[in-house]
């Protein structure tokens, strides 16, 4: 049978939001394979199982036709954006996607979300997230330690506010060098924002 690996497919970043065209989705399933194995994740990426020795011309293929390939499994996965119904250039869109090419598919401790609202609205609810952006008006806000699962959620603490466009990449990709060279083992991003605190994540990020 050969081995297998597992590739994260997800559409770009767009108004509208996570949006397959139905040609995309039976090009999935052409490349894939009708025995593949295809699961939608939490974090709005298709997990698709592929033979390791078809990997890069399958990615190609998909790359082809629109569609972005990431790592599965410990990374940070691409960015979970809102719908951006304020409009391309008011909910930062051009910013959102600079910012998806910065982050995704970078290897952590365990898998990073991150989180990215056009507006105090939230509707991608970043406040969930392991790190979030939100826009308000013409800078953004940063929150850390988001946690969605199990009985007691934990809502995302607010770390950085009023950054400049230009700021937000080397802000965030710092936090996560720094949540990669701190973690204990397997440690979750909010345990660890909670034992490191906030504090010292703002000296790094600042």
């Amino acid at each position: 049978m050969g081995e297998k690996m597992k590739i994260a497919i997800t559409p770009k970043i767009q108004i509208g939001g996570s949006i397959f065209t139905p040609d995309q989705l039976i090009k999935i399933g052409n490349v894939v394979g009708e025995e593949a194995k295809i699961e939608m994740t939490p974090f709005k990426q298709l997990y698709a199982e592929i033979p390791l020795d078809r990997r890069e011309a399958i990615e190609e293929e998909l790359k082809l036709i629109g569609l972005e390939v990431y790592p599965s499994g410990y990374t940070t996965k691409s960015l979970i954006a809102c719908n951006f119904c304020r409009g391309a250039e008011e909910a930062g869109l051009e910013t959102a996607i600079k910012l998806n090419q910065a982050i995704a598919g970078i290897e952590t401790p365990t898998p990073i979300k991150i989180g990215y609202a056009g507006c105090a609205l939230g509707t991608s609810e970043p406040l969930l997230k392991d790190i979030s952006v939100v826009k308000m008006r013409n800078t953004f806000d940063i929150f850390v330690g988001g946690e969605p699962k199990g009985l007691k959620t934990v809502i995302a603490k607010l770390l950085l506010s009023g950054l400049t466009e230009e700021k937000l990449v080397p802000v965030i990709t710092a936090i996560i060098d720094f949540y990669k060279e701190n973690a204990k083992g397997k440690e979750k991003f909010s345990k660890f924002v909670d034992r490191i605190t906030l504090d010292q994540i703002k000296q790094i990020a600042g």
